[in-house]
């Protein structure tokens, strides 16, 4: 039987195309062991207001913790969520859908209680996944054995899930394909998600932005908008 995996590092409320991603496979793995990095979207992501793109960052601490892996990183403020699920209510109190889905929304920040970004993530990408009707399997990169080698891993993570073809993201190609005989090798079929031209939904307060996060696309537009 085939089975398709995809492999990324968890991130903060993604962007429409992260849950085109898990959609399109049989099994997701969180690449949690991965190295933290600053300024990217692991603990942040952007809504859009009527006054622009407006960053919500979960505070994490990093001060010298260069190497952390993503796993390892913690909040430090536990008041994040209860800021961040205001300033969405603030942003989106008009959009057509957020009546049906404040509820569960509120209740997805209210319980962001854990320290470890890594949960704080994997929580939400859950929730929102269950509203747009994604059931694919989601697991953890520390679930497995990990090699050394950075294709090494992907390597294996795929193999030892049972995977006969990977799925990634665009950004990876590069490198994938210095080693693209490791996956051969494994008789593991290699594939590149395409994110261009998807189509523009009704959106508060143009222009129209794609990259900011699936909540935008689920208040807007509802869940039947996530791209096929």
């Amino acid at each position: 039987m085939s089975k398709r995996v995809a492999i990324l590092q968890s991130s903060y409320i993604p962007w429409k195309g992260y849950f085109d991603l898990i959609r399109k496979v049989d099994e997701f793995i969180f690449y949690d062991d991965a190295q933290y990095t600053k300024r990217d979207w692991r603990n942040r992501n952007q809504i859009k207001t009527k006054d622009g793109l407006l960053w919500l960052s979960i505070p994490v601490e990093v001060k010298g913790k260069f190497t952390q892996a993503i796993k390892d990183v913690s909040i430090v403020d536990p008041s994040w969520s209860t800021q961040h699920f205001k300033s969405i209510a603030g942003a989106y109190a008009k959009a057509p859908r957020f009546q049906e889905y404040r509820g569960v929304l509120e209740e997805l920040y209210r319980g962001a209680t854990s320290t470890r970004l890594s949960e704080v993530n994997r929580r939400f990408v859950e929730g929102l996944a269950r509203i747009l009707g994604i059931g694919t399997k989601l697991s953890w990169s520390m679930d497995y054995e990990l090699p050394e080698g950075r294709v090494e891993r992907l390597v294996a993570l795929c193999k030892q899930a049972g995977a006969t073809s990977y799925l990634s993201g665009p950004a990876a190609k590069d490198y994938i394909e210095q080693d693209a005989g490791l996956f051969a090798e494994a008789g593991i079929e290699v594939g590149y998600i395409d994110y261009s031209n998807y189509p523009e939904y009704p959106q508060l307060h143009p222009p129209f932005e794609h990259h900011v996060s699936v909540i935008d696309l689920i208040l807007n537009a509802g869940p039947e908008a996530l791209p096929s």
